[in-house]
């Protein structure tokens, strides 16, 4: 009898696809998604890109998967805006998207947003607040919330947003990755269902700085303005400004410090830090809502908003419906006079900008939970945008990064600058990249045969011990041999744990890899803290040994673990 052949082995962008699918599946996370496209036509997409790609075809996106923002037309997808009322189904995928799509890059679905665009938050929809990829007790940031989200968590390689008063930075600095926010006009605003049009930009996340980098070069057209001439710049090292502490005003704990960490990390690369006033950024950034701009938001929906309020609709977000209905009664001769009051203070920001290459802020002031956010949602998101109001105001381009953690979660920077400075800024926050911890309990631990997967990307161990007792540690039948640790709160124990620092981007590339049943989220730890590491879904246990009696990973293999696994 013939052997039967074997099966081809497949494609890796197949593979890819097939990947994110089960990640899907692994997080649970369905408030990121409006729209996801039917596996088979993914898997069908990704086949043609591999036999593009055989056929000589130049594809330097290919395998890339790409989530869409729910208010950027993609083809064959409704466009809702966040308000499934307001959905219309595109003729063509927006500009960015297609542009994106020629380089190789596959979309998986369009993802949920601050309803119009409108909040930093990203609990403002009606398709369920998205949750933080790190922390589902706390917001995720908006109004690119899914994602940000999406591609933290490691289901997509890259992103669209859009970004008018900090939504392509928020997100990122929340969940720690990269945004980039290009010079207005940069990048075509067509096929985007506009928040404020005259100040809107689409942006891009992606977990590393060189694969933001990569996607934005294939977004850009050329410039549809005169580039400015940018102040004469004296030879020497980088420039960057920063304010002094008491013009941050107050800030999460230890947010300062992580902050300062990061203007630290400059100079010790050879920065040159100066001095900045920052108030006309701040008095600017108060005046996005509190001025007479937000009447844009109305010209963009607010003939919808007011019919769908007239009509008793249940599809609008209240706080989104309030903001945009009374931008309604904003009278002409205040725009003009915040029009006037925003070129002095733009003049002023210049002018403090003129001997620096970029201004370095946190990307936010704090991060706050969910509960908080439900208890005041205008204050909330009104203190979020107090760093990045202001940036498409002045005309600015910018680039949030990560920075570090601050109690086992993300911490965000954002470097500013100039229109038309977009590469100079990302050459600078090149220089910023933050080591991560990572909470080891099996597989990785030092010795073991997964190990050398941390050694490569330059990880190093900083300790070891154990997790705080409410935890149940499981054998899985894994190959190799691996162990699943699962939050249980009550009824659990202290587990065995080495603490490894290494680079931001290393621990999104482990994430990209990571295989099921095998998550990341954040640890507890004895002392108190929290880290990210290694976890396990509880489906994965049904036929796997509780071998928490032991303590740890080791204790179980010195005391007869599975054969092979040392």
């Amino acid at each position: 009898m013939p052997h039967p052949s074997p099966s081809p082995t497949p494609s890796p962008t197949l593979t890819r696809v097939r990947l994110a699918y089960e990640r899907i599946d692994a997080v649970d996370r369905p408030e990121i998604w409006i729209d996801l496209r039917a596996r088979p036509d993914v898997e069908a997409e990704a086949r043609a890109v591999d036999a593009r790609l055989a056929a000589g075809d130049r594809l330097p996106l290919a395998g890339r998967l790409l989530a869409v923002k729910g208010n950027i037309d993609v083809h064959g997808l409704p466009t809702t805006a966040g308000c499934p009322a307001y959905a219309y189904t595109p003729d063509a995928d927006a500009p960015v998207v297609a542009r994106l799509r020629e380089a190789g890059a596959i979309v998986l679905g369009t993802t949920n947003l601050d309803q119009f665009a409108t909040g930093l938050v990203g609990t403002r929809s009606p398709y369920g607040a998205v949750r933080n990829a790190h922390d589902p007790s706390r917001v995720s940031g908006g109004s690119s919330s899914g994602s940000a989200v999406a591609v933290a968590l490691g289901i997509v390689d890259l992103a669209l947003g859009t970004d008018t008063a900090g939504s392509g930075r928020v997100p990122a600095a929340f969940n720690g990755i990269v945004g980039l926010k290009p010079t207005r006009g940069l990048v075509p605003t067509t096929g985007v269902v506009p928040a404020c049009a005259s100040l809107d930009c689409v942006t891009v996340f992606a977990r590393t700085l060189p694969e933001a980098e990569q996607a934005l070069a294939h977004m850009t057209s050329p410039p549809a303005r005169a580039l400015p001439a940018l102040p004469q710049r004296t030879p020497g090292p980088w420039r960057v400004a920063v304010p002094p502490r008491e013009q941050l005003g107050e800030l999460d704990d230890g947010w300062a410090e992580a902050y300062e960490a990061a203007v630290a990390r400059l100079g010790d690369a050879g920065v040159e830090i100066r001095a900045l006033d920052l108030t006309p950024f701040t008095e600017a950034a108060a005046m996005l809502y509190q001025g007479a701009f937000v009447a844009e938001r109305y010209t963009a929906v607010g003939a919808f908003v007011d019919k769908a309020l007239a009509d008793g609709a249940d599809c609008l977000d209240p706080t989104v419906a309030g903001i945009i209905s009374r931008a309604r009664e904003v009278p002409a001769h205040q725009l003009f006079a915040d029009q006037d009051r925003l070129a002095t203070l733009r003049a002023h920001a210049l002018a403090e900008l003129a001997d620096a290459d970029a201004l370095l802020l946190p990307t936010a002031p704090g991060h706050p939970t969910l509960a908080e956010v439900a208890a005041d949602p205008l204050g909330a998101n009104a203190r979020l945008g107090r760093f990045t109001n202001s940036t498409n105001l002045f005309d600015l381009a910018a680039v949030a990064a990560p920075a570090g953690e601050v109690n086992g979660l993300p911490f965000g920077v954002m470097l500013i600058g100039p229109a038309f400075t977009d590469e100079r800024l990302a050459r600078i926050a090149a220089l910023l990249p933050p080591e991560t911890r990572l909470a080891v309990v099996g597989a990785h631990l030092s010795g073991q045969p997964l190990n050398p997967q941390l050694l490569a990307l330059g990880a190093r161990l900083e300790r070891t011990t154990t997790t705080a007792p409410v935890y149940r540690l499981h054998a899985l039948r894994t190959s190799p041999p691996k162990p699943g640790l699962v939050h249980v709160g009550e009824g659990g124990a202290a587990i065995e744990t080495e603490i490894w620092r290494l680079p931001a981007d290393g621990l999104g590339r482990l994430l990209t890899a990571l295989p099921h049943p095998m998550t990341l989220g954040s640890v507890q730890l004895a002392d108190g803290t929290s880290t990210p590491g290694f976890l396990c879904e509880p489906t994965a246990l049904r036929d796997a040994e509780d071998i928490t009696r032991h303590g740890g990973w080791r204790s179980f293999l010195t005391n007869g673990g599975p054969e092979g696994a040392a």
